[in-house]
């Protein structure tokens, strides 16, 4: 059975360790301005992968992407020598869609806001195709039969 509060406190000790590998330690010139955002350790503590965002256009992302794959090696290390566990965890980098994903449903709610404004626009201006009150009464059936 696999131990999942060991796994989370793996976790978050493997985030600060290459957070900090990647500000200090790390001095590729294609990395851009990177922050670690998830790490998640599978059960058995062998696999790690860590998410992270890059502030900047697609070169940027690229770029860092490339520096984070040539630097996996050192910050495997240093994370087998802070956390000091038995078997160091294979490290598989990802970029976070969360910033871009974010960035899409707010365009796609203030879109939606525009268009509600605009229908309650039209239906303030609205009237009734017929008469205001288009059912017959009582007294309009009496007129008619006489």
């Amino acid at each position: 059975m696999a131990d999942t509060a060991r796994a989370r406190k793996l976790a978050e000790r493997v985030q600060q360790v290459v957070a900090r590998m990647i500000d200090t330690r790390v001095k590729d010139p294609r990395l851009g301005f990177v922050t670690v955002t998830d790490v998640r350790v599978t059960g058995d503590l062998q696999h790690a992968d860590i998410y992270y965002t890059v502030l900047g256009d697609e070169e940027a992302r690229t770029g860092s992407a490339a520096a984070l794959e040539s630097a996996k090696g050192l910050i495997r290390s240093e994370v087998g020598k802070q956390t000091g566990i038995r078997l160091t965890p294979t490290l598989a980098f990802h970029l976070d869609a969360v910033p871009e994903t974010a960035a899409h449903l707010e365009a796609a709610l203030s879109e939606a806001a525009r268009r509600d404004a605009q229908v309650a626009a039209l239906a303030a201006q609205a009237r009734p195709a017929g008469d205001a009150d288009p059912y017959r009464h009582r007294d309009e059936d009496d007129e008619d039969a006489g």
